[in-house]
């Protein structure tokens, strides 16, 4: 009986050793496989956000020459990286980005067409005329000026024009009378408040920008029309500028009498106007202004419709980079050069009344 008893202790023992192994090897065994699923989780969700970063050689940027070419070129070299870094946040690893200005606002709107560039930050009525193959994306916002009057005798009280805190999503164009002695006589007659014919325009020499610059051209016609029935292609002398700086260069010298131009230029080019242009008065003394237009809306960023890299998500990652870099002080200094206080999203529809001007420009270019 003691030895049946002894015997069946050591069976007991023994099952319980042989039950201990079996645990031992059982978690000997599920800790290796449970390592390497983690590790296989972790490759794949690697692998899954290598995919999901898209990657761009060379974006290529171009802007319309509304101020002279090396000027805007030294200005936007910030926004190379700036871009880099706030795409990089959008899931884009772009490796360059290029930067050129356009001889004119008609090449920015061609290569967009082309599919030669893929943005390009360019007045409404450069998209409008080349939406076929450009699609806007963001409109820019600006600051507000201390003058906005409809009538031209109130922009000539000899003081500068201000900046406000105010953003605005519109700006004038004005008509600009020079130092000569035309311009002169066209001022004194604007101050006494008296009307100005057509035939008092007609004896000016102008300086118009390309047809397709709203503050340049385009708002300036259609301010002709409706005052006279006439448009720019009427007036006996009327030279294309190939930028504003030029344009403010002919008017001190003289060589032409009126300029148009967007609202807050003489702010631009105040200084330049007796360091570089040889005036010895203030430009605001010197020149006024004779004529202002409806207001227009503001310049876009658009993107081309036939670049190969441009799809809906690249242009929704442009619209928040572009957004986010305006909202910075860094942005900000890099985008004053057009002006630009910021950005917000922008719709085609946006620019219908561009569309209505562009058609009344080719009307009255046909006629």
């Amino acid at each position: 009986m003691k030895k049946s008893l002894a015997i069946l202790l050591a069976l007991t023992m023994l099952a319980g050793v042989l039950a201990g192994c079996g645990a031992a090897n059982t978690t000997s065994t599920t800790a290796p496989d449970t390592t390497a699923a983690a590790e296989t989780t972790a490759a794949a969700s690697e692998e899954t956000a290598e995919a999901a970063a898209k990657t761009i050689d060379t974006l290529k940027i171009a802007f319309v020459p509304s101020r002279e070419p090396q000027e805007i070129i030294t200005a936007t070299e910030p926004l190379k990286q700036l871009l880099k870094d706030a795409l990089a946040k959008e899931g884009y690893d772009v490796g360059n980005v290029e930067i050129t200005v356009g001889t004119t606002y008609e090449a920015v709107g061609e290569g967009l067409e082309a599919g030669t560039i893929d943005v390009g930050l360019i007045p409404g009525g450069t998209y409008v005329l080349y939406d076929d193959g450009a699609e806007v994306i963001l409109t820019a916002t600006r600051d507000g000026l201390s003058k906005d009057s409809d009538n031209a005798k109130d922009w000539n009280d000899g003081q500068p024009t201000e900046a406000s805190d105010k953003q605005a999503v519109s700006y004038r164009a004005l008509f600009i009378a020079g130092p000569s002695e035309k311009g002169q006589e066209l001022q004194a007659k604007v101050n006494a408040g008296e009307e100005l014919t057509w035939d008092d325009l007609n004896g000016a020499n102008w300086s118009v920008m390309g047809t397709s610059s709203p503050a340049g051209y385009i708002y300036p016609a259609l301010w002709l029309q409706d005052h006279y029935s006439k448009g720019i292609s009427d007036l006996s002398s009327a030279v294309q500028s190939d930028s504003y700086a030029s344009a403010f260069a002919r008017l001190a010298s003289g060589q032409v009498d009126v300029l148009v131009t967007y609202a807050d230029a003489r702010r631009d080019y105040a200084e330049r106007w007796n360091t570089e242009f040889g005036r010895t008065g203030s430009i605001w003394e010197e020149t006024g202004v004779i004529g202002v237009t409806a207001p227009i809306y503001n310049d876009t960023i658009s993107v081309s419709k036939n670049s190969p890299i441009m799809d809906a998500d690249l242009i929704v990652a442009l619209q928040n980079a572009f957004i986010n870099i305006g909202n910075t002080e860094e942005g900000k200094a890099v985008i004053a050069i057009y002006s630009h206080n910021g950005y917000q999203k922008a719709q085609a529809s946006d620019y219908d009344n561009e569309r209505a001007a562009q058609k009344l420009i080719r009307e009255l270019s046909a006629n």
